[in-house]
């Protein structure tokens, strides 16, 4: 009986993309995943958007239990509230985690002129990187985030931790038991969204804890980093 870890290398191997062989996968601009975010390297990548609006230093408090399991996670955070907290963003980075650009103010970038656009995304944290608001980007926003030297960067597993479901926010284990069902594909080499604001950072320990059992490695984390985010994702061997 195949196991999991033999199925998942299977369905990451269907998409085209060789885990063992990362650099030559990724070398070109076309070769470029924006849900995969040029992670190439078969590990799981873990992101955490927004900003954690009743806790700020929830971000770091997360940031250094995964640097304590050996995790590089990606944080996308709202520059309007990041600018505030700088230490924050050095500490994340400290830490060995990507900080990248979420725009200023979280707006759909679609819906804005060309100026407005432009200026939410220069606006947003220094990075190589752009996670648009939403996910919500076109043609003109992709454009324009090369203009400036970014990557688009999205998602190939939503975590449907921003859903209200009973009483309240999709809880922990609601959320845990999404990430462990979801399909091989989008966690193989795949991207994982969450939100500090939410219960996602609440249910990591389970989520890494189930993809652990089930053959699955994450995004290695190998001391600081600083603003440029390198493609291929460095996700370790």
């Amino acid at each position: 009986m195949r196991t999991a870890a033999f199925l998942a290398l299977a369905s990451f191997l269907a998409l085209g993309v060789n885990p063992t062989d990362s650099t030559e996968a990724g070398a070109a601009a076309e070769d470029y995943s924006a849900s995969r975010c040029g992670n190439t390297s078969g590990r799981v990548l873990l992101t955490f958007d927004d900003w954690g609006y009743s806790d700020p230093y929830r971000a770091t408090a997360v940031g250094e239990y995964l640097r304590s399991r050996g995790i590089r996670a990606a944080y996308f955070l709202v520059n309007e509230f990041a600018q505030e907290h700088d230490d924050i963003v050095r500490e994340l980075r400290g830490q060995g985690h990507w900080v990248a650009n979420h725009s200023y103010s979280h707006p759909h970038l679609t819906r804005l002129t060309d100026d407005g656009a432009r200026q939410e995304i220069e606006g947003g944290i220094r990075s190589t990187l752009l996670r648009p608001p939403y996910g919500d980007y076109g043609p003109r926003e992709e454009t324009m985030a090369a203009d400036l030297g970014m990557r688009i960067c999205t998602w190939t597993l939503d975590t449907l931790d921003w859903e209200v479901t009973g009483d309240g926010y999709r809880s922990a284990e609601s959320i845990r038991a999404i990430v462990r069902d979801a399909p091989a594909s989008e966690k193989a080499g795949g991207v994982v969204l969450g939100h500090l604001e939410y219960h996602f950072p609440d249910a990591v320990g389970g989520i890494i804890d189930d993809l652990h059992a089930q053959g699955y490695l994450f995004c290695r984390n190998s001391g600081p980093v600083d603003e440029s985010v390198p493609f291929p994702l460095d996700c370790g061997e």
